[in-house]
Order: C-alpha cells, then structure tokens, then sequence
C-alpha cells in the first residue's frame, strides 16, 4: 500500500458519560484540539481506546465519530482486534464503509496463534475485509501475551497479505524493530509504539510513531523530532527525559487511568474507564497532579500553546 505516516499519531482514550454509556460528543472537541497540536492521525479503539471493554456496535459509533470530526485533515487508523475473527472482519468492513484511511488488529488474546505461520493467516483472514485499505498488526505482546519474530511476520504476511503495511511496534526490543525497518529494503512501515523511547527509536530509523502521551502531549514529542532530524542531539535527548519523567509519574499508577486523569486535568473529561479497569481514588490523582506540578508538566505544555498562539 502506498500510505505512509510520518510523524506521530495520537492513540486516543475511550469517553464515557457518568452512566458508563458511551460519549462520542467529546470526540468532535479532541480532533480539533489534536489537529492543533500537529498530529498526523489518531489511532482509535486500541488499548488506550478500549476497544476490547466495548461492543462492536459501540465500536462503529466510535470509527463513525472520529471520522466525521477528522474530515480527511488527519489520518484515521481503526483498531478492529477482537477474540473473534468474524467480529474483527466486520470492524475491518465498517472502517472501510465510512472512509477510515487504515485499519490494524492484535492477535487474539484467548485463544493464541501458536506460530508466525498460525499468525499471518489470522491477520491475512482479517485484513481481507478490508483489502482497500493499508493494513497494519498491532504487536503488543506485553498485553496480548503473543510474541512471535516481527521480522518473519512481514516477510511470510507480505506473501499472503497484499494490503499489509507494517506493524504498529510496542515492544521494546529495539533490535527487531530495526531489522523490521529494513526488511526488503524498507518495504514496511514500523510504527514504534513505546512513547518513552521514541528518541532511540528514531536514531535507528523510525519515521512514525503511535503512543498514548501524544493525544495530550504531542508538541513536546514533535519538538524531539524537528530536534533530532535537525541534528540538536542534546535537545531533543533533553525533551525526550522530560517525557521520560512524566510516564514515570504516570506508572506509579494504573496507566490508562492515570492518564484519563491527565486528560480531565486538561479539561477533557473522559468518564471513568469501564471494568476491569477502575479510575484513580481521589488520593491517587491529587498525588499524579502534584507529581506533575513538580516535573514542570503544566508549565511546559503552557510554553507550547503559547508558542502557538504566537506563532
């Protein structure tokens, strides 16, 4: 596929209303904000997105959404990952029914495949639903608990798979992620997924990155790339620890609540995330929020807006 996402992509958090239903409302304010802050696309319905705590229905209404608000001014990735192949080829036919610009799937989570082979016809099962659209595996084997070779996956998926574009790479094995960069010649895009390592990811060849922090953080981490590829080393190695700090604030806590709270701490209110996840006790935020005072968070996101109101 022809598609090629250079910059970052913001993987956006689930909205919910105070009953737990879904708020697709929010959606239209959080696009204009993230095409302010210079995203190239959002990537929807992911682990921050929560698709596997929503039905697919709601997942729909959620790709309706942001395709809307997105307009075709940014890229709309649609996560379709799902226990059950046919739920995920339904996703995959709806994403493509109201004009999202990409798709991508994890591996089953229940049932798992068992080889790159058993993978690869999974994924190729999947993407045939959509075969106009650049589609990209989700590797998360952290969460998923499947960890096959990334770069055997592109070269057997490449044979089976004629829409496959690369991988959305959340690892943090470096090594592969670069062999995967490489593989025939750079055919496949390797969208690195760890937001705290987009610099060394960069230095061996990264080009687009999809993480979390960007829907709220987004002008530091394009700054660490405008400073890289210009050759400041030291700044951008200087933002890059800045954001290292600030996850570490986060993961003292759950992450996904942590950063919900992050987000209403901006003024997106997000609801609480749905069961088995669970929001932050009130001790918990009051402590994120001070850690985030203390790092300097606030103030710097403030320096950007204000370069940007300047600008």
């Amino acid at each position: 596929m022809n598609m090629k996402i250079n910059g970052i992509v913001a993987a956006t958090f689930a909205a919910y209303h105070e009953d737990g239903t879904l708020n697709t409302e929010i959606i239209a304010t959080l696009v204009e904000k993230l095409i302010g802050d210079g995203v190239s696309g959002v990537y929807i319905c992911g682990t921050n997105g929560e698709g596997p705590n929503m039905s697919v229905e709601e997942r729909m209404a959620v790709a309706e959404a942001y395709v809307k608000a997105a307009n075709k001014r940014i890229l709309v990735l649609v996560h379709v990952g799902h226990t059950s192949i046919a739920e995920c080829k339904k996703l995959a036919a709806h994403a493509a029914s109201i004009g999202a610009d990409a798709f991508s799937s994890v591996a089953a989570f229940y049932f798992k495949p068992v080889s790159v082979q058993n993978l690869v016809d999974c994924m190729a099962e999947i993407a045939s639903a959509a075969p106009q659209l650049p589609f990209y595996y989700y590797h998360m084997p952290t969460l998923t608990g499947v960890g096959m070779d990334m770069v055997d996956f592109l070269k057997i998926g490449g044979q089976q798979i004629p829409n496959l574009a690369g991988i959305k790479y959340t690892a943090s094995t470096l090594y592969e992620y670069q062999a995967c960069l490489n593989v025939e010649d750079g055919r496949y895009e390797a969208l690195y997924g760890f937001d705290e390592m987009l610099l060394p990811a960069l230095s061996v060849g990264a080009v687009g990155a999809i993480g979390s922090t960007y829907t709220f953080a987004a002008p530091v981490y394009l700054d660490i790339i405008k400073n890289y590829r210009a050759g400041n080393h030291e700044e951008a190695k200087r933002l890059q620890l800045l954001m290292v700090n600030i996850i570490r604030c986060i993961i003292k806590h759950p992450s996904i609540a942590a950063q919900r709270a992050i987000m209403h701490m901006l003024g997106f209110d997000m609801g609480n995330p749905r069961l088995p996840l669970a929001p932050l006790s009130a001790q918990s935020y009051a402590q994120l929020k001070a850690d985030l005072e203390s790092e300097g968070f606030f103030e710097l996101l403030n320096q950007y807006a204000n370069q940007t109101a300047n600008a």
